[in-house]
C-alpha cells in the first residue's frame, strides 16, 4: 500500500499548493505521512455526515476541498463541530487533506473542468498567477464556438451539473460569446471578467450587491450554488487518484448533500 507521504505527493502534483491563496490553509492537515493508506473518500466539506461516513468505511484519509480546520486552533475539545470532527477522525487515525484553492486554480482543476463542462474554447485564466505557467491561475475564460443565450448556457449548465434549478441574473435572451468561470463564492470576479469583456460569469454564489452591480453594468449571472459549482470536482478528484493508485479503495462521498434546499 502507498504511504500517505506519496498520496500527499500526488495531490501536490494535482494541485500544487503554491497556487492556493494566502489566507488558505492547504495540504495535509492532519495524520502520519508514514501511515499506510488503503482507503481514501474525498468531499466537499468534512461535516457530520461526511466523517460519520469515512469512520463507517474505515478511511485512512479524507480529502477534503475545504480545510479543516482553516483557521488556527487553540486547543481540540469537542464542545465546537470543528474540535468534535476533528477529534472524530483523528481518533480513528484518519487525516484528512485538502487542496482548496490550489485545485481551484490548477490547470487540471475544478475551474478548467467547468469551462470545459460549458464547452468553452481557448480556455485562459481569467487572472492569471505571476510566475506560473500559462495555463494555471484563477478563474477561467474562453469563448463559445457559436454565440449562445443566457437560456442556452443556463440548460448546458444544468446538464452538466445534474441540476434542476439554479439562479441567474440578466435576460434570458442576452447574447453570450465569452464566458468567464470562478467556482465557490467568487462575487471577487465580476470585475475582471467585464475587463476582460466577457458577457456572463458562471460562479458558485455571491451576494446581493454584486447581483445588482452585475445588473446594472450588462454582465450575466449563473450562479448553480456553492455546492453545485464545486461538488463534481471532489468527484473527478477521487477517479484520478483512484487512476494513480489502482491498489487503494477511492470513493467520493456517498453521504455528502447540499445544505441548501429548495421548497
Amino acid at each position: 500500500m502507498p504511504t500517505l507521504r506519496e498520496i500527499c505527493t500526488c495531490l501536490h502534483a494535482l494541485a500544487p499548493p503554491s497556487l492556493a491563496e494566502d489566507w488558505d490553509n492547504v495540504g495535509l492537515l492532519t495524520g502520519d505521512p508514514a501511515m499506510d493508506v488503503a482507503r481514501v473518500m474525498t468531499c466537499l466539506t468534512v461535516t457530520p455526515e461526511t466523517a460519520g461516513e469515512a469512520v463507517a468505511r474505515q478511511a485512512d484519509l479524507v480529502v477534503s476541498h475545504h480545510p479543516l480546520p482553516f483557521r488556527p486552533v487553540q486547543r481540540l475539545v469537542t464542545d465546537t463541530t470543528v474540535g468534535r470532527l476533528l477529534w472524530q477522525l483523528t481518533t480513528h487515525r484518519i487525516a484528512v487533506y485538502s487542496p482548496h484553492t490550489a485545485f481551484d486554480s490548477a490547470p487540471h482543476g475544478i475551474n478548467q473542468h467547468l469551462a470545459a463542462g460549458l464547452g468553452l474554447e481557448g480556455i485562459q485564466p481569467l487572472l492569471p498567477i505571476a510566475g506560473a505557467p500559462a495555463d494555471t491561475g484563477r478563474g477561467r475564460m474562453g469563448c463559445l464556438p457559436q454565440p449562445a443565450t443566457l437560456y442556452d448556457l443556463i440548460g448546458r449548465l444544468k446538464q452538466f451539473l445534474a441540476l434542476e434549478h439554479l439562479h441567474y441574473v440578466g435576460a434570458l435572451d442576452h447574447r453570450i460569446t465569452r464566458v468567464g468561470v470562478a467556482c465557490g463564492a467568487a462575487g471577487e470576479f465580476l470585475l475582471p471578467a467585464r475587463e476582460a469583456g466577457c458577457h456572463l460569469l458562471v460562479l458558485g454564489e455571491t451576494n446581493l450587491h454584486t447581483c445588482l452591480e452585475a445588473l446594472a453594468t450588462g454582465v450575466a449571472l449563473a450562479l448553480p450554488g456553492h455546492f453545485a459549482s464545486e461538488r463534481f470536482g471532489v468527484e473527478r478528484l477521487a477517479d484520478e487518484l483512484a487512476a494513480a493508485f489502482p491498489q487503494v479503495e477511492v470513493w467520493a462521498s456517498a453521504d455528502e448533500r447540499d445544505p441548501l434546499a429548495w421548497h
